[in-house]
């Protein structure tokens, strides 16, 4: 037997020294690096001069999108119940919608000069129909807030909320150097603000008090009121609105019930409850738009102020969080221009619109969430109902207005169309 010499036998295979995890780093670097450049892209589209313009058009457009689709969805089974056509309701909405995309248009082409000129009969006109409401108003579901004109039925608390965002924006831009005084700060803003509120709980609509009583706090910290004023109207608000529910039986019981809607599922927590149904039910995709259960009579009001409810059902969680987060992008949009110019009538105006649309957004959301009681407030945009979507378009196309005109944004908007003639120009050459 021969013995192999130990210089032939092999040497045995040496391992890699590369650390185990190596391939696992080289792929998290990898996402690192590449989840960096995308916050550098998002960062630097952001920082565009017309970023503000384009992050407003965006959202609006699409938030109106959605809306005209689940009023369709939501009010078609009542709609072929009441009046035999399944698109009743929503030919009325694309008929405001017809309306007031125009009427968007014109305000966001309008000079701003011209704006503030309309600013104190525009409060007027609110105040006499308002006025109207309170004398011959008619009362729909124990509210008496509708006034009607011929063929149509109008909310002018709905046009209040623009005009005395207007009107106080043009007060306090023409007091701007006087603001720091408590006098100018709150005549005639307050007593104005608080006539219009007084109006509103005449016809019983508390929920409207409370977003205009969430505009005027609004205006009132955009200006640089004292906290201290703060403290006592929140005191004051506070007060008055447990009053006024407790001296109604019916906003008693919702008030009591709606932590708890399934307490008494058969009566105040009726429609709370059939909300929380169909956001359970969507999952986070949900059933599809159309496909929506509650719709078909369990839940009242599906098409108006639960119609949030129906879209939580149909497009799930996520379709729900769209709609929210296309709504905070529009304030994010409004405060980089409110706080990017140099005209404190547009600064004014345009915190008190984001005040406006998102206040009333979160009050709406809360209330089908079961974590506010239900006080009769639509989505802005969104739910059905043409009184409120033409001034909330309106406060839109001014917003959008003052995002065209930052100097950096008509600077690049002009480039733009310089640079469109002289393509057409020689285009046309050729």
């Amino acid at each position: 037997m021969t013995t192999a010499n130990p210089e032939d036998v092999p040497a045995p295979p040496t391992r890699s020294r590369t650390p185990l995890g190596s391939g696992t780093a080289s792929v998290l670097r990898s996402v690192g690096e590449g989840t960096a450049s995308g916050w550098r892209s998002v960062r630097e589209a952001i920082d565009k001069p017309l970023a503000s313009y384009y992050l407003l058009l965006g959202s609006s457009a699409l938030l109106l999108t959605i809306g005209l689709i689940m009023v369709l969805s939501a009010s078609s089974v009542r709609s072929y119940l009441v009046y035999d056509d399944s698109y009743a309701v929503v030919k009325r909405q694309l008929l405001w919608v017809v309306i007031g995309l125009p009427a968007a248009w014109v305000a966001s082409r309008l000079p701003i000069r011209h704006i503030r000129r309309l600013a104190y009969p525009g409060f007027l006109v609110a105040l006499v129909l308002l006025g109207l409401v309170a004398r011959f108003g008619v009362v729909v579901n124990g509210n008496k807030n509708w006034l009607a004109l011929g063929p149509f039925t109008i909310q002018p608390a709905e046009v209040a909320k623009l005009a005395i965002v207007l009107w106080a924006a043009n007060i306090y831009a023409h007091k701007e150097r006087r603001l720091r005084e408590l006098h100018h700060l709150l005549v005639p803003v307050v007593p104005g603000l608080f006539a219009v509120i007084g109006l509103v709980l005449v016809g019983r609509d508390l929920g409207t008090a409370m977003v205009l009583a969430a505009i005027l706090l609004g205006m009132l910290w955009v200006v640089g009121a004292p906290l201290r004023l703060f403290g006592l109207s929140f005191s004051v608000l506070g007060v008055a609105a447990v009053a006024l529910a407790a001296t109604d039986p019916e906003r008693l019981n919702r008030i009591t019930h709606f932590t708890d809607p399934f307490k008494d599922y058969t009566d105040a927590g009726w429609q709370p409850a059939h909300g929380l149904y169909a956001l359970s039910s969507g999952g986070w995709f949900g059933q599809g738009i159309g496909a929506s259960t509650q719709k078909w009579g369990d839940l009242p009001e599906a098409h108006t102020d639960f119609i949030f409810a129906v879209l939580g059902e149909e497009l799930g969680l996520v379709g729900t969080m769209l709609v929210v987060g296309l709504f905070f992008t529009i304030a994010y949009a409004a405060i980089r221009v409110a706080l990017s110019t140099q005209d404190p009538f547009v600064r004014y105006a345009t915190f008190g619109i984001v005040v406006w649309l998102l206040g009333q957004m979160i009050i709406n959301v809360g209330m089908v969430l079961a974590v506010l009681p239900v006080i009769g407030i639509p989505l802005p945009i969104v739910s059905y109902g043409g009184s409120a979507l033409l001034p909330s378009l309106v406060a839109l196309g001014l917003v959008i207005g003052f995002a065209r005109r930052e100097p950096e944004a008509a600077a690049a908007l002009a480039a733009r169309r310089r640079n469109r003639s002289a393509g057409l120009a020689a285009s046309t050459s050729r």
